[in-house]
């Protein structure tokens, strides 16, 4: 076997000690950028509303193939950093591990996929192919000026992935159980219910809006969205917050707020429960005499990469360097991949995620080589 041109461990814990915490760059995507350019990619910083991004493409714009890889930089804030047993940004290296923010979410991703990629351009380049990275710095945050605006450009600019892998941490246990081939959607519903202040021991000259509101969140939380579908988990409602501020126990309060987050499947989008939660918002205001104002924020639809040969690409090259059998799953969080599926076919792999945004973040050293070697893999057999 050749020698590996980038060790992936050393770039994981150079990317670690960039500070690149949501929206700063921190010299991640700079250190990236120079790192593929001098493996023969052409790059292109994408920069948009203070966040930069990097594309990076070995090969012609107009390859008959594409494989294309996608991560971010940019790290969830360190907390309270005398928690930390470690220094969060100094990539130390203590009982077989690496510590750091961003060790595992997802810094050492980015460098096993970069370091296959490279790998694979300089030992094996595909024939009539092209191999992309796409980086971005707004992955943790608002995401809008991250993966969407690379996505943007690529669009201007006619360039394409036909396929595509998130490097997110996919796995529960160990490395290679799981690849998600979709997400729930995500969204959030901030309510305001007004009525009108008074003396709590005069009710009947006051207008209490609590009520209502425990009313309304009664009434959402307590409804079953569905019971999942082939590929998801029930869809989930929880009430985040609900916030009145009154310091004073003889007072009616005029005004209270609450907050829902919903993690819905494929049974719904994003405007059936808008509409929803504005109907059953209407009902109580009628009920109770108050006003009732609802905002909402919609992190993204449900999506779903069916079973095919993207995942049996991806699950044959994990089987083959592990000996496990991925699941193929839908569960957790949002993830850029939301952005991609508008683009081209995409799935998500990556290493064990049990310790991303925690305190003592960290990442088993000897795991990351192994997942060059899948990503590499796959890189092989697509240009097979």
């Amino acid at each position: 076997m050749k020698k590996p041109i980038v060790d992936p461990v050393q770039l994981t814990a150079d990317l670690v000690r960039c500070p690149s915490v949501t929206p700063r760059e921190g010299g991640a995507i700079t250190l990236l950028e120079t790192l593929l350019s001098d493996a023969g990619f052409a790059c292109t910083r994408i920069e948009r509303g203070g966040v930069s991004n990097l594309f990076a493409r070995w090969g012609n714009k107009g390859a008959a193939r594409s494989f294309g890889f996608n991560g971010h930089t940019d790290v969830v804030p360190v907390g309270d950093e005398a928690a930390w047993s470690l220094p969060p940004f100094g990539a130390e290296e203590k009982d077989g591990k690496l510590w750091g923010r961003g060790a595992t979410d997802m810094k050492s991703g980015v460098a096993a996929f970069v370091a296959a990629a490279i790998d694979h351009v300089t030992h094996t380049p595909p024939e009539d192919g092209a191999v992309i990275v796409t980086i971005t710095g707004d992955e943790e945050g608002d995401a809008e000026d991250g993966t969407s605006a690379i996505l943007d450009w690529m669009a201007e600019e006619g360039e394409r992935m036909d396929v595509c892998v998130v490097g997110e941490p996919t796995c529960p246990e160990t490395l290679g159980d799981m690849i998600k081939i979709g997400r729930r959607g995500s969204m959030t519903a901030w309510f305001t219910i007004t009525g009108k202040q008074g003396h709590s021991a005069y009710p009947h000259r006051a207008c209490n809006p609590m009520p209502a509101m425990a009313r309304l969140m009664d009434r959402l939380s307590s409804r079953q969205l569905d019971e999942g579908t082939e590929h998801f988990d029930p869809s989930t409602l929880a009430v985040v917050t609900i916030d009145t501020g009154n310091a004073a126990s003889n007072v009616i309060p005029a005004q209270t707020r609450a907050a829902v987050n919903i993690r819905f499947n494929d049974a719904h989008d994003s405007d059936s429960l808008i509409r929803w939660m504005q109907e059953e918002l209407d009902r109580v205001a009628g009920e109770f005499g108050i006003s009732g104002d609802m905002k909402v924020k919609v992190s993204g639809e449900s999506f779903l990469t069916p079973p095919g040969p993207l995942s049996e690409l991806v699950a044959s090259a994990v089987e083959a360097e592990t000996g496990v059998m991925p699941v193929l799953s839908t569960t957790g969080g949002t993830s850029d991949a939301r952005f991609v599926k508008d683009h081209c076919p995409v799935v998500e792999f990556g290493l064990v995620g049990k310790t991303m945004h925690q305190v003592d973040e960290h990442v088993e050293l000897a795991l990351i080589p192994r997942l060059r070697d899948i990503y590499g893999r796959i890189l092989r057999d697509y240009f097979a």
